[in-house]
């Protein structure tokens, strides 16, 4: 077991054991661009909420959902408030043969949920055979759990590139087409054009999906609906319950409960 305060560092790759836990209460982190040259990593949080950026995409992660990072995969995790950080890291041939070299955001159900508290506390340096019969119901549940779908590309295009990074960073509100073009010297058609082209979404459609990564992350962190609304600059309160619905299904408060 590793419990890491604030900031206190942490090198898997120097450790050689197979699976190592760790688990820490950090706010206000940012782990800046890095990668596992010889581990695999999972991602995950009990209370709070990351977001983690790589080098295409940026990712929402709530109390419900795990990142597995392959090895060598380039990645930076950021949050504001406090979380109940937890990682477990594993040896790239067996993360490999268990769940091959993708990312995948992925959800937790109950049981994966304390199997996770159970590594992320034992004693990784004293194996015994409950921690192997422990290990083999973890590849069991992850190897069927669920993929979540909630990430946003980022666009590659140096003019868009720098901004959206900056977004991220500062968790400030994209601006609207008419804004964006203006700073970065682009007319709005070419704007679209290279979103569309690099991320799959026209920029309006990017924007709006940024606001929904940004409003379950301000909703997990307990900000009430009013404020979310306030936030990401919807007309009422309606309007944005009816976005949030048409994104997920759920209202905000549905969303939350059938995930606690």
């Amino acid at each position: 077991m590793a419990v890491l305060l604030q900031d206190e560092e942490f090198d898997a790759d120097r450790i050689q054991e197979k699976v190592i836990g760790i688990a820490s209460a950090m706010v206000m982190h940012d782990s800046g661009f890095h990668f596992h040259k010889t581990k695999a990593q999972l991602l995950y949080a009990p209370s709070g909420c990351m977001t983690v950026t790589t080098s295409d995409r940026q990712l929402i992660l709530p109390p419900f959902r795990m990142l597995w990072i392959p090895a060598k995969e380039v990645h930076r995790v950021n949050f504001r408030n406090v979380v109940a950080y937890r990682s477990v890291y594993f040896d790239e041939d067996l993360a490999r043969k268990n769940m091959g070299t993708d990312f995948k955001v992925l959800h937790v159900n109950p049981l994966l949920k304390e199997i996770i508290e159970r590594i992320c506390f034992w004693d990784w340096m004293a194996p015994n055979p409950c921690q192997e019969n422990i290990l083999k119901v973890f590849w069991d549940e992850i190897k069927t759990a669920p993929e979540e779908n909630l990430d946003l590309k980022m666009p590659s295009d140096r003019r868009f590139k720098k901004v959206t990074e900056e977004w991220t960073q500062r968790f400030s509100m994209p601006p609207m087409l008419k804004k964006l073009a203006g700073q970065t010297g682009a007319v709005e058609k070419t704007v679209s054009r290279i979103f569309k082209k690099e991320t799959g979404l026209t920029y309006q459609e990017w924007r709006q999906q940024w606001r929904l990564q940004r409003s379950i992350e301000l909703l997990v962190e307990g900000n009430p609906i009013g404020e979310v609304s306030h936030i990401l600059d919807f007309s009422s309160d309606s309007a944005f319950i009816e976005f949030f619905k048409k994104h997920t299904g759920s209202t905000p408060l549905q969303y939350l409960l059938k995930n606690e």
